[in-house]
């Protein structure tokens, strides 16, 4: 359907820039609606949503109670507003030891990361300051300077098995971030496991300067058994029919969860990533299921682990409620609470712009839309429209200040939210959203918008 569809489609589009906007009845998405949304799932009660869990399934069934109340219903083939997956969380049960010819190192050892699987080899012991340079090998010792996280990416690439790295302060505040434990790789069940991580082991500094002597030395890397914990993640879906079944769908999403408490106890309370998106999702439900029924059907959807891996929108493409070619669009919401000083006031960016038609489109209907000042950073590739976009769909992300200080940071509260520009963005997207549930327009990519998987 989608290649007959798409036939011609630069005259569509020519006709459907010049076409009126279909005004309909007059909506107001009101400041006290986006207010008290983010009062609740960015409030202390929700401990931050963490992914896949107990505060993310409440903000769930928050964002599903709120659909019902809109007069959404279940999306085909569902009994109830939410989807549930389940993650399994590997870890180790144990501690580590590590083997240099006949010496044992045990005492302070930090496993960053770990693919859950021993190492033996040989050590290679290199002084380089630039990761580009990591020769292949299973065991690599580092003594060079550089970027801990580039010298992971190296040793990623490269297929290394044991990377051995000197503790320091750059270390140390990693292993913070990763909630002092060894990060292993999560995945859906069901599905294969991933890629192993490398194991990147922390060395203190005396043991490390023996090793570094030791060029050539056999290596092991001793691990405990790994246990496959288990933790539940959970879409919110609302669904709007429409008329006439041949249309297609349109599908608005957004990421409900966030960073949880810190180890510290610090609530990360996300209140711009994400539930300002969510926010966005919720209002144009609520404007769109109080009109006309439309001519397309509507998915309404907000996802659950975004943060830890996209799993919530990767089982919702494997599993959608309809099948994906005939969503002809979506468009997501991710972090729209701030102004981004590069763009025009109350206007928010669209990642990939340039790769279909759709920005434009919508732009001309009179959403604040315009292209990613920051396409260096692959804003595209790096949130939940991806996955879709790679099996076809015309998928983007739109957003405030992509950028912002905020950022995965205790300050990403509501206090640091430009309610007013939040409010005047969603509004702007009402009239659009309106032309497209009832146009005849199909989205398409541009010569060389379609990403391909790699």
């Amino acid at each position: 359907m989608r290649t007959s569809l798409l036939t011609g489609a630069a005259a569509v589009l020519a006709l459907t820039l010049a076409a009126p906007v279909i005004a309909g009845p007059a909506w107001t998405v009101k400041p006290q609606w986006v207010s008290a949304h983010e009062a609740f799932l960015a409030s202390d009660a929700l401990q931050g949503r963490g992914s896949a869990t107990r505060d993310e399934a409440i903000a769930a069934a928050y964002v599903g109670a709120q659909f019902e109340g809109y007069g959404l219903q279940h999306a085909p083939g569902m009994t109830t507003y939410l989807q549930a997956a389940t993650i399994i969380k590997p870890r180790l049960n144990g501690p580590i030891t590590l083997s240099a010819g006949s010496a044992n190192i045990a005492d302070g050892l930090t496993l960053l990361t770990s693919s859950g699987k021993g190492v033996a080899g040989a050590l290679q012991a290199i002084t380089s300051d630039d990761p580009k340079t990591m020769p292949a090998g299973d065991v690599i010792l580092v003594s060079g300077k550089g970027s801990v996280s580039a010298w992971m990416r190296a040793a990623s690439m490269k297929g290394t098995k044991l990377l051995i790295l000197r503790e320091s302060d750059e270390t140390k505040q990693l292993y913070g971030i990763l909630g002092n434990r060894t990060k292993m790789t999560d995945y859906l069940e069901g599905e294969a496991a991933p890629r192993p991580r490398p194991n990147v082991l922390v060395v203190p500094a005396d043991a490390f300067d023996k090793l570094t002597a030791q060029n050539g030395t056999q290596i092991t890397l001793n691990l405990p058994e790994v246990i496959n914990d288990k933790a539940v993640t959970t879409n919110a879906i609302g669904y709007l029919q429409g008329r006439d079944p041949k249309a297609g769908t349109v599908l608005y999403t957004a990421h409900l969860d966030h960073l949880g408490v810190k180890p510290d106890g610090t609530i990360m309370h996300g209140a711009n990533d994400d539930a300002s998106g969510t926010v966005a999702v919720l209002e144009i439900a609520h404007a769109l299921a109080a009109g006309k029924q439309p001519k397309r059907s509507i998915l309404f959807v907000a996802y659950g682990s975004e943060e830890i891996g996209g799993f919530g929108s990767t089982y919702f493409g494997k599993h959608p409620p309809v099948p994906l070619d005939q969503i002809v669009a979506n468009i997501e919401f991710e972090m729209i609470g701030a102004q981004d000083p590069k763009l025009p006031n109350d206007t928010l960016m669209m990642t990939g712009f340039e790769r279909s038609n759709l920005g434009e489109a919508l732009k001309s209907h009179g959403f604040q839309v315009d292209a990613d000042p920051y396409p260096d950073q692959h804003f595209f590739e790096r949130s939940d429209n991806y996955s879709l976009a790679l099996e076809g769909v015309v998928a983007h992300t739109v957003s405030g200040w992509a950028v912002t200080p905020t950022y995965h940071s205790p300050t990403d509260d509501i206090a640091h939210l430009d309610l007013p520009f939040m409010t005047s963005a969603i509004q702007s997207l009402i009239i659009p959203a309106k032309w497209l549930a009832n146009s005849d327009f199909v989205p398409q990519w541009n010569p060389g918008g379609k990403p391909e998987r790699k």
